[in-house]
């Protein structure tokens, strides 16, 4: 279970002749097995922090340590491996694979691992039974409903097995029933199975599963609540 630290931590994007800053010395802090929120208005850099935890992108500067590793320093191939083995996306549109059924799509980052086949085959079956979704297995994304979709976005989020999960808006596009249902199960995965998780969401209800609620506005974390 990892502790996330970030210091000093600065992102900017240069658009044409301008330059858009994200984020601007924001310093966080997440225990080991946490499960954290974070919140703001439209375009306070939310998604642009996700991005950066999850090595999808690199920082302007400042630090992002995982595990004590600071993210910056390493290489572009070690970046993959983090992708890959140390966190899970769990994203707003689902980003399933179209051409593929539910269980090749959580079967995909396991092939790109390497995993054996039988150990694949295995593993599906334990993360769609987890997800409730074992009956709609050889089904592909446009066959499922929204919540069912983000059912096995989250399982595909865990085939490997990685201990932080960063969720962005994983409710966004479900009705209140649904979302609710994707809600308790963010909560499982961190009960249940100790994984340290951030959710970046504008759902008022992540309070109730989260263990502190981050704001942000204009790229720093300016406030903090306690929920439990």
């Amino acid at each position: 279970m990892p502790r996330v630290m970030t210091k000093d931590l600065i992102k900017v994007y240069k658009l044409g002749k301008s330059e858009v800053i994200a984020l601007r010395g924001l310093d966080m802090d997440i225990g080991n097995g946490e499960l954290v929120a974070v919140q703001g208005p439209s375009g306070c850099g939310k998604t642009t922090l996700l991005n950066l935890v999850g090595g999808i992108d690199r920082p302007t500067a400042g630090r992002i340590e995982i595990d004590g590793k600071n993210l910056p320093d390493l290489s572009e191939a070690d970046l993959v491996r983090h992708r890959r083995d140390a966190v899970g996306f769990v994203f707003q549109f689902f980003n399933l694979v179209p051409t593929l059924t539910a269980e090749e799509n959580v079967q995909l980052p396991m092939r790109l691992a390497g995993l054996d086949g039988g150990k694949r085959e295995s593993r599906t079956g334990e993360l769609l039974s987890l997800v409730d979704m074992k009956k709609r297995a050889n089904h592909r994304p446009d066959e499922l409903s929204g919540g069912e979709q983000q059912r096995i976005a989250i399982a595909v989020a865990l085939a490997n097995d990685p201990p932080l999960i960063l969720a962005d808006e994983p409710t966004g596009e479900l009705d209140t029933k649904t979302g609710q249902e994707v809600l308790d199960l963010m909560r499982r995965l961190n009960q249940e199975l100790k994984k340290t998780l951030i959710v970046v969401t504008h759902d008022q209800r992540v309070a109730k599963i989260a263990h502190r609620i981050l704001q942000i506005e204009d790229g720093r974390i300016t406030g903090e609540t306690k929920t439990g």
